[in-house]
């Protein structure tokens, strides 16, 4: 009651008027004895007689009878603890908002202790959260890290259903709002992305600042699984939901009648839960029967739990994140939002060497060398292979004199090598040179920790081979190893709730460092055939695989084997067999002699390269070419890019020449097909030997501004460059202007949806003016003021090849389309021309106008979605008069009225030629639109 109403209403009134709502709605009663207990309202015996009491229901009605018994003041503390403790009484909240119920002064300066189960648990979830995810485990055992001294936040882009951009998340806590929401009935966000870009650091930086309550949402449990836990369990397993969420998370202390689980079921909006690693789940489907699970009680499979909790069988209302490797598609039905991890922007990656290096001079030094290799910038963009350099760098500069990063040519296999060196310089049995400062000799290092290596190498194939990613420490000592060898780091313990009731479980620090050390088992093995080596590519080569994901069988129904793309899910073989091409490499054989009988080295070298070759002319033979407006083009598949990823490992300019050779097609569409910058080194590494010229189309991808850089030696031979939907920035278009400028061949430039400023405009404006064969630019969907405009708009009216020009979706206004107007007036080339999405009003509308009616050259003209109104409607009727050869002119959602488009409809009865005006979207209601029906060339639709 409000403090007006205090004198008229008494407590005990309202206890007896709403005695039936509270019984029944009041759940939790311990929380409630245990205050009046301790304010001196009830006394021991008083809470014995409750506590006897057989129902929950009666055990309420006893307390209401024993607090109205005891006077009004009682009565009150007892609404005041349901008013204090909201987390227990959630479902008595809207009755005390009712009853406008305020604390009077006595009762306000009594104490109300939270005993209430519910709120227990979770505050021992959050403290439980807070000391599992506080610290950075992922990498190493020894080394600890703060999370908050360490973690750096990547790049979290937001796509809609069809997988296009909606920008980027500002903010990680804001992870679980409404913004990007494609589908309010899904649970599901899918966090995807590429190996080591975050996910997992991310899904342990969400939960920490659940822990700290620092994360957008009123949820009050999280629940954390690793979705490799769910392959460990046995075939005839089965355990209840009550089980999965408390014996392998965190168990309630104090709830005998699991009022805790009771609470989940009602209010199951108050739970998350994160599933990380959805691609890792290896089991096959014919071993279990996946059926839905609809009862929270029904004992079933832990994998069957999973899928059931996913398509919302289970627990219907809470909220998932799931994470899976880039490649993975489930059902868009289940996912309510999308996200793609594109790891460290050159901001990050500033405020990730700033974090991880403490010492000035360190920072500085470390910086200079990145900025010496565009491609090291560009691995580094990932946060493991970051991590991995960084981790090499600290630990070898440390230990050896002039110790410097690789400035040209590193590959993920320098890269991991360098860790198993950081790693085995930990031994008792590594060189004793090693252990102070001395000049650098990877080969003593590797040399002396090759048993240990080889026992994890080993220990990683058989892993590889079953499709397992979690070992027994019975498996680890039958590989080799010694208690001694765990503390080297290439291991790390499994907690207990997620390797179930195994009493010693062990991992590999990283997936991709298990693919490592399979390729580098593959290497070592001097017992089966040397052809062995290819057993993974054999794997990866197959077009089809009965081991389908679970939730994809679940959801679609089907009990026949899915059909999946190639190398959908199994890129841990397929970083096994590049690992396999960089140890097989020239450049490491005379590292490998010494670990390996260089007889035995050069069989499999002659077997792999031989094997690669055969598969690269497979490949490119079925790879058929199709004409299209930018000549004749093919469209490679996502597996391509594994084949340069592999040819730029062995560094074989033999097989590059041939690839390049074998690509007859004057243009290579690599669309969609997951490149990052890392990966454009591998690319230039074939096409720089390609002798004709050509056209690249990278679009939507993730090259970002390290992928230009290292594309530079191919600019020289590229006729077609399409780098839309990048990540690109001005300092891209400093390199395209240079190296575009210098050669002067390039025809089309597709730059749209990146991040050009006005700076990057005018050096767009500079290949424009420079290069005179360019005939195609797209440049839309940037960041391009009226500076920007003049700039690009100035330079368009001195070229006299442009013929197609894309600026939709930028911001030069008014300003912008007066200078466009200039360039137009008499251009004598440009025929396609969109300013939509420009902020153009009735004034910029005008000066197009009126500069159109001095060109013939124009033909298909977009303003679409600007702010023009009837002002600007004489002008351009004026120009539909004018008939200068205009055949497609779209004002789609504009401001135009009625009157505004009565003009353009009668100005259409002068012009032959115009093939239609598109005007849907204005400012007209439908019965208005059907007075212009006759009018077939007037699209209101």
């Amino acid at each position: 009651m409000g403090k007006k109403e205090e004198a008229n209403v008494s407590c005990l009134g309202v206890l007896t008027h709403h005695r039936e709502l509270l019984v029944s709605r009041l759940r939790s009663v311990q929380c409630i004895l245990d205050n009046l207990l301790a304010s001196g309202f009830v006394c021991e015996e008083d809470v014995e007689i409750v506590q006897r009491t057989a129902t929950k229901t009666e055990q309420v009605r006893k307390i209401l009878e024993l607090v109205q018994c005891k006077g009004e003041e009682a009565c009150e503390f007892f609404i005041y603890i349901i008013y204090k403790v909201r987390d227990a009484y959630i479902d008595l909240q809207p009755w005390l908002q009712d009853l406008n119920y305020y604390p009077s002064n006595t009762i306000s300066l009594m104490t109300v202790v939270n005993t209430d189960p519910i709120s227990r648990y979770c505050e021992k979830l959050r403290h439980e959260m807070s000391r599992d995810t506080s610290f950075i485990m992922s990498y190493g055992q020894k080394e600890e890290t703060r999370l908050e001294d360490l973690y750096t936040d990547t790049m979290v882009e937001l796509l809609n259903e069809s997988n296009e951009s909606l920008g980027f998340l500002e903010s990680l806590d804001r992870l679980l709002d409404d913004q990007a929401v494609f589908n309010p009935q899904g649970e599901t966000i899918y966090v995807r992305g590429d190996a080591g870009v975050g996910k997992s650091i991310l899904l342990q930086k969400l939960q920490n600042l659940w822990s700290k309550k620092e994360l957008h949402t009123d949820a009050i449990f999280f629940f954390k699984f690793r979705c490799r836990m769910f392959s460990s369990f046995k075939e005839a397993e089965q355990i209840s939901l009550r089980d999965l969420l408390f014996k392998h998370n965190c168990y309630p202390d104090q709830d005998p009648d699991s009022e805790v689980f009771d609470y989940i079921l009602r209010f199951p909006d108050k739970v998350i839960f994160t599933f990380d690693g959805y691609d890792e789940i290896q089991e096959d489907l014919d071993l279990i029967n996946v059926l839905e699970v609809v009862s929270p009680e029904d004992r079933a499979h832990p994998l069957q739990l999973l899928v059931s909790l996913l398509s919302g069988k289970l627990l219907k209302g809470s909220q998932k994140v799931l994470t899976a490797r880039t490649g993975i598609e489930i059902q868009s039905k289940v996912i309510r939002k999308k996200v793609t991890l594109r790891g460290f922007s050159p901001a990050h990656l500033k405020s990730y060497i700033d974090l991880h290096f403490k010492e000035q001079e360190i920072q500085e030094l470390v910086k200079v060398q990145l900025d010496a290799s565009p491609h090291l910038c560009g691995l580094c963009s990932t946060p493991l292979f970051c991590w991995i350099v960084f981790k090499s760098f600290r630990h070898l500069h440390s230990m050896h004199d002039r110790f410097q990063l690789p400035e040209t040519s590193i590959t993920l296999t320098d890269i991991f090598l360098m860790l198993c060196e950081v790693f085995l310089s930990r031994s008792s049995t590594a060189a004793p040179s090693l252990l102070k400062k001395s000049t650098r000799c990877a080969s003593d290092t590797l040399k002396g920790g090759l048993r240990p290596l080889a026992a994890f190498a080993k220990l990683a194939l058989q892993g590889m081979e079953r499709g397992s990613f979690i070992c027994s420490q019975e498996e680890i000592f039958a590989c080799g190893l010694a208690e001694e060898d765990l503390p080297l780091g290439f291991l790390r313990p499994v907690s207990e709730c997620d390797a179930g009731e195994s009493p010693a479980m062990f991992e590999f620090l990283h997936i991709t460092l298990q693919s490592f050390l399979a390729a580098f088992a593959l290497l070592l093995d001097d017992q089966d055939a040397p052809s062995s080596i290819l057993k993974f590519f054999t794997e990866c080569s197959r077009k089809r695989d009965a081991a389908c994901l679970p939730f994809g069988f679940c959801i679609s129904g089907s009990s026949k084997p899915c059909e999946k793309k190639p190398f959908a899910t199994n890129e841990h073989l397929q970083f096994t067999n590049l690992f396999l091409c960089g140890l097989l490499s020239k450049a490491h054989t005379g590292l490998m002699e010494h670990l390996v009988s260089p007889v035995l080295l050069k069989k499999k070298r002659v077997l792999l390269k031989s094997y690669l070759s055969t598969s690269v002319k497979s490949h490119l033979s079925g790879l058929s070419p199709y004409n299209s407006n930018e000549g004749k083009k093919v469209h490679v598949l996502p597996n391509f890019l594994w084949i340069l990823r592999c040819i730029f490992e062995t560094g074989s300019k033999d097989i590059a020449q041939m690839t390049a050779k074998g690509i007859t097609a004057n243009l290579i569409k690599l669309g969609y097909c997951n490149v990052f910058s890392g990966d454009c080194t591998a690319i230039n590494f074939v096409l720089q030997h390609r002798k004709k010229l050509m056209g690249l189309d990278m679009d939507n991808n993730n090259i970002s501004d390290y992928g230009v850089k290292q594309l530079t030696p191919s600019f020289s031979k590229m006729t077609v460059v399409r780098l839309c939907v990048n990540h690109l920035s001005d300092s891209s278009m400093e390199v395209l202007a240079e190296e575009l400028c210098k050669h002067r061949i390039v025809e089309v430039l597709g730059l749209y949806n990146n991040h050009i400023t006005d700076v990057g405009a005018k050096l767009v404006a500079q290949i424009i003016e420079e290069c005179p064969k360019l005939r195609v630019l797209k440049i839309g969907k940037n960041r391009i003021t009226a500076v920007g405009g003049r700039f690009l708009a100035g330079a368009i009216q001195k070229s006299t090849s442009i013929f197609d020009v894309g600026m939709w979706g930028n911001s030069i206004g008014d300003e912008g389309a007066e200078a466009f107007a200039d360039a137009l007036r008499h251009h004598p080339s440009l025929t396609n021309l969109s300013l939509s999405a420009n902020c153009i009003t009735s004034a910029g509308g005008k000066s197009l106008a009126d500069a159109l009616k001095e060109n013939t050259v124009l033909r298909i003209f977009w303003l679409v979605q600007n702010e023009m109104t009837d002002d600007a409607a004489p002008h351009l009727a004026e120009l539909v008069q004018a008939n200068t050869g205009l055949s497609h002119l779209w004002l789609i959602n504009n401001q135009f009225t009625v009157d505004g488009i009565r003009q353009l409809s009668e100005a259409l009865t002068l012009n032959k030629a115009l093939k239609e005006i598109c005007v849907k979207g204005n400012q007209l209601s439908e019965d208005e639109e059907k007075l212009f029906v006759a009018e077939k060339r007037l699209l209101f639709h």
